[in-house]
């Protein structure tokens, strides 16, 4: 197998904490050589444990956050210690942050004010914003030109969305990443868009321990599982494995900086 980025997973979850040694080695056996771990959840928990196990691991970077569910808790102390772990040597981008009108777990007025202070302090250390939009795609692309996200780069993780969609973020400059989703029967406006896309913005992601391709749809998703997506990816565009693993590959290491 080529070598291949997963650029977005959770491997600090309590799903992995039994068996991480063995979730990582699969991976590399997979031909998964960089994992991105994202340490954004409800407090600064996920942030630190991803510092720490990039830390450790050689080949896992992380990304620092709080999610858009949980943002109405943030407090100024959260913002200065996600300032302070922003800035860890092995941290290559910032969130998931981002718009979640579909669940609205926290009233949206937090979110868009925590998405905004998000991408300033990407702006801030110079890292690019992960972003994680549901419902909200065209409210979130002016965001995100308002806020000048393109001056760092960024990529909407786990893109749900169709060509019209994909356009708004395309022209930004930033980059689509696509998850297992791309392999379900009822994700064809995601293929189409996927499709569409510039073969050079174009990344691919488990979002480990969610969300695993077919045949693993309904397992635990793991990184290895990546390597699902991207022979679908291939497929719908009618090139090469091979080609699609050195786009996506060099595509995340330009973005992340690994």
């Amino acid at each position: 197998m080529p070598a291949v980025i997963d650029s977005h997973c959770h491997l600090d979850f309590p799903d992995f904490a039994a068996e991480l040694p063995a979730v990582l080695d699969r991976a590399r056996q997979a031909g998964v050589v960089t994992m991105i771990c994202i340490g954004s959840g409800k407090d600064l928990a996920p942030a630190r444990n991803a510092v720490t196990l990039a830390a450790q691991e050689a080949d896992v970077f992380a990304s620092v956050g709080i999610h858009p569910h949980d943002v109405a808790a943030m407090t100024e102390e959260t913002w200065r210690a996600l300032d302070e772990l922003a800035r860890a040597p092995r941290v290559v981008g910032i969130g998931e942050t981002g718009l979640d009108f579909y669940y609205d777990h926290s009233p949206r007025d937090a979110q868009r004010a925590a998405f905004r202070r998000f991408v300033a302090l990407a702006r801030a250390v110079r890292r690019p914003v992960i972003c994680h939009i549901r419902d909200a795609h065209e409210e979130a692309a002016a965001l995100l030109a308002e806020e000048k996200a393109s001056e760092v780069g960024g990529v909407i993780h786990c893109f749900t969305g169709g060509p019209a969609d994909a356009r708004r973020y395309l022209d930004l400059g930033l980059h689509l990443s696509l998850s297992g989703i791309l392999t379900f029967k009822n994700a064809q406006p995601i293929r189409d868009a996927a499709v569409a896309a510039p073969l050079d913005r174009l990344m691919v992601e488990t979002d480990a321990p969610y969300l695993a391709p077919i045949p693993h749809r309904g397992k635990r998703n793991e990184p290895a599982f990546v390597t699902h997506t991207l022979a679908h990816l291939a497929q719908i565009r009618g090139i090469s494995v091979e080609e699609a693993a050195a786009a996506t590959t060099s595509n995340a290491r330009r973005l992340f900086g690994v």
